[in-house]
């Protein structure tokens, strides 16, 4: 399980550091004293459209634009679910109140709603790259060769698909 390092951070991001496993059958055949574990760290918190923007291949407002599609997805609840879903459990008074629930209910519903209206105005065509990196979380590469596209054509797609989202969230320019 991956451990959470905060110290010697100078900024509030999320790091994880795991060891990678050791190679013990060479070693032991050969007699050869065991390497030192070594590690990996990972920023969690960083998507591809993160990383896109962190390394100035998008605006501003087209980052903005795709973090609201990513954040209805994921008010909406539309991630695929493997188990029964923990996070409705009520609180410790026993009961939950009626209107609680309505307005998380309806506060879904709404994101569901931005999130179809989202993905209607993007068209069939700018619709599966965009869900494939904002939502999906896939990387360029990767969506496209499962969209089936060039090399190096998956960014400026997305770019056309950023700025129709920040248009349809009325973003600032």
């Amino acid at each position: 399980m991956p451990s959470i390092r905060t110290d010697k951070l100078k900024s509030p991001r999320i790091l994880a550091e795991q060891s990678l496993p050791q190679d013990g059958r060479n070693c032991a055949k050969a007699g050869a004293r065991k390497r030192p574990a070594r590690s990996v760290t990972v920023n969690l918190s960083e998507s591809p459209l993160g990383w896109l923007h962190a390394r100035g291949h998008l605006t501003d407002r087209q980052f903005d634009g795709g973090e609201k599609l990513r954040a209805d997805w994921e008010r909406a609840n539309l991630a695929p679910n493997i188990t029964m879903s923990w996070n409705m459990v009520p609180p410790s008074g026993g009961r939950r109140a009626a209107a609680e629930m309505l307005n998380a209910t309806e506060a879904q519903i709404a994101a569901k709603q931005r999130f179809d209206n989202a993905i209607a105005h993007l068209g069939t065509d700018l619709s599966d790259i965009a869900w494939r990196i904002i939502c999906a979380g896939e990387g360029v590469p990767a969506a496209e060769k499962h969209l089936g596209w060039p090399a190096r054509s998956g960014k400026l797609v997305l770019k056309i698909a950023l700025d129709r989202l920040a248009n349809f969230y009325r973003l600032p320019v």
